[in-house]
């Protein structure tokens, strides 16, 4: 008994808090959201200046964690992030939908951007994230650190268990890749290549669902 009275109020908390979180997107416009997007890049980007500069003897020494002649940045950060987005469509067919609910954030970020301008997102987010969590946080404290972190700071997730166990399995594996290959490009490309992907099946999708929209408009008339 006193084990489920100390859990309701707890479980209370953590659905006002995804409720207070999922008000605050829906108020947002999308130019909103891109520019909070945007910001927090450039807060992770600060950081890890400052970070770097605090933890690297020399700037060689923070160089040497890109490494432009290496065949994994297409053959094992291709692959991986292709694998990662394919594992995912799989497992979105055969899941409930309610397990990767996020939010809609994704949804409203991605579909109704240009290719162009979710190439540039999800390169902007890879090169920042990637840099920060593998390249300092990484590099100076350990894999299961920078992937709890890492984790952490994605706060959307920390509201459905199926995607906050996604988030950290992820950056475990993307963690790893970094941890064998020792080149930061290589996660770098991997990371871009699953947002990329995602935004881009966000975008066909919400574009599917338009088309499908006006076609039963035309048909009712």
């Amino acid at each position: 008994m006193e084990e489920s009275f100390t859990g309701a109020p707890n479980s209370w908390r953590v659905n006002k808090m995804k409720k207070n979180y999922t008000d605050i997107i829906r108020d947002l416009t999308d130019k909103e959201l891109l520019f909070h997007l945007y910001i927090t890049q450039i807060l992770l980007l600060i950081i890890s200046f400052i970070l770097g500069i605090l933890l690297f003897d020399s700037l060689s020494d923070f160089l040497d964690l890109f490494r432009w002649n290496d065949l994994n940045i297409l053959l094992v950060g291709g692959t991986a992030g292709v694998g990662v987005v394919a594992f995912d469509l799989i497992m979105m067919k055969l899941l409930p939908e309610s397990l990767y609910d996020d939010g809609g954030l994704n949804e409203r970020i991605f579909k109704k951007r240009s290719l162009l301008h979710i190439a540039i997102i999800a390169a902007v987010v890879a090169f920042c994230e990637e840099l920060l969590f593998r390249g300092i946080i990484q590099t100076h404290f350990g894999l299961a650190i920078s992937s709890l972190i890492f984790a952490l700071v994605h706060y959307r997730y920390l509201f459905n268990w199926f995607l906050f166990i996604n988030i950290i399995t992820l950056s475990f594996f993307i963690g790893y890749i970094y941890l064998v290959t020792e080149n930061l490009l290589v996660t770098i490309i991997m990371h871009f290549l699953i947002d990329f992907l995602l935004g881009v099946m966000i975008r066909i999708s919400h574009s599917r669902t338009i088309d499908e929209s006006v076609s039963d408009k035309s048909g009712i008339n």
